[in-house]
């Protein structure tokens, strides 16, 4: 189907393309939005998950009194419907710009394993993963894929009970993303700004620092941000798939 776009639009995909061609350095920093095209609702805003659900299930105090009643509703959030994501265009887009060089990494506060799904091979998940749970008694860590999730919760060999290795609410950012994203940003003359609210700390900070460095900001959101009239050079009010496939054409 074809992608509707005005002149103001255009202009700011080809301008895109051009500051990503012309680029040394450039890294994507992705949001839950990118994975809406995909059949993921974001979790905030209107139709997000947790105006569907309490957000407290994610309480890391929560799980460790109860996470047999946790876990029904990880379950099926997180395994039985992210499970069944695939990649959408701009996920696809982003690995394509890797394998061309154009950017060295991404940065993603999603914990769906989409952009991996899709070919990118330098992902830094900056809250986890889903693709892969730790027990909380030993720290054995297992794949989630291979995990009976038919009974819960699941269990490691040990007997402790397994979470999934995502960040919960009251936990921190592991610590080799945190250093590892701060790498980058340190680096980085361009950021693709990719569906991102900019509200969640400490990951909103990313940008604002390479920013405060003289990198210069993509920002593809059908919505303004926080990031949009403070630190955004570009921005494109498109759905993530539309707007990176103009892009990719105007790269192309």
């Amino acid at each position: 189907m074809e992608i509707i776009i005005n002149e103001k639009q255009k202009a700011n995909i080809q301008q895109a393309a051009n500051l990503i061609k012309n680029s040394k350095q450039a890294i994507a920093f992705t949001g839950a939005g990118i994975s809406v095209e995909s059949g993921i609702p974001s979790f905030r805003g209107e139709g997000g998950l947790w105006n569907k659900y309490d957000s407290n299930i994610l309480s890391l105090s929560r799980f460790y009194n109860n996470p047999a009643t946790a876990w029904i509703k990880i379950k099926e959030i997180f395994y039985d419907f992210f499970g069944k994501a695939k990649p959408n265009a701009a996920h696809i887009a982003l690995a394509n710009l890797e394998k061309m060089g154009l950017i060295k990494a991404v940065i993603t506060q999603n914990i769906d394993n989409l952009h991996q799904d899709a070919g990118s091979k330098n992902v830094i998940e900056f809250h986890g993963t889903c693709s892969s749970m730790v027990c909380i008694q030993c720290g054995k860590k297992y794949e989630s894929k291979y995990v009976d999730l038919k009974q819960l919760p699941p269990h490691c060999s040990c007997g402790g009970v397994l979470k999934p290795n995502f960040v919960f609410f009251e936990e921190g950012i592991p610590s080799d993303a945190y250093k590892n994203s701060q790498n980058l940003i340190q680096k980085t003359d361009l950021i693709i700004i990719i569906g991102t609210t900019g509200e969640v700390m400490p990951a909103a900070y990313l940008p604002q620092i390479a920013s405060n460095n003289g990198a210069k900001i993509i920002e593809i959101n059908p919505q303004k941000s926080a990031f949009t009239n403070s630190i955004t050079d570009v921005y494109i009010d498109l759905k993530a798939g539309d707007a990176m496939t103009e892009i990719m054409n105007n790269i192309n």
